[in-house]
């Protein structure tokens, strides 16, 4: 049984920095590849970021790209999402996910991802 549980949103002002983490219980974390998605009141679910079971391999939207990191410790069974100046438009729900497929790539498509958390909402305010 995977569970996924996510942490550290907060309230911040616009171009600040926020750091969100993403605890993983269950076996074979390092399997799994891993991901962020956001979804914004009144809007669906979107790709934020992800990374592959090793952590090698990671990928990003356009409108993050340059201010969020993806990382992941396969020790400790974390995944964190580090985010540099924040935008108002960055305001959200974020979900961790996990693809229970071993892979070197990694998907942008929610479809994909067969565990998700509860969601942590990060606030920025203008």
């Amino acid at each position: 049984q995977v569970q996924l549980a996510e942490s550290g949103g907060e309230l911040v002002q616009a171009g600040g920095s926020s750091r969100l983490s993403c605890d993983f219980s269950g076996r074979n974390f390092g399997s799994f590849g891993m991901a962020w998605f956001r979804q914004a009141p009144g809007k669906g679910r979107e790709f934020v970021a992800g990374v592959n079971w090793n952590g090698r391999n990671t990928i990003y939207a356009d409108s993050v790209k340059g201010r969020f990191t993806i990382s992941r410790d396969n020790v400790k069974n974390t995944l964190l999402l580090q985010m540099n100046t924040l935008k108002p438009e960055d305001t959200a729900t974020y979900y961790c996910a996990a693809d229970r497929r071993t892979t070197l790539s990694i998907s942008r498509y929610e479809g994909d991802y067969d565990y998700w958390g509860q969601g942590t909402q990060v606030t920025v305010s203008s």
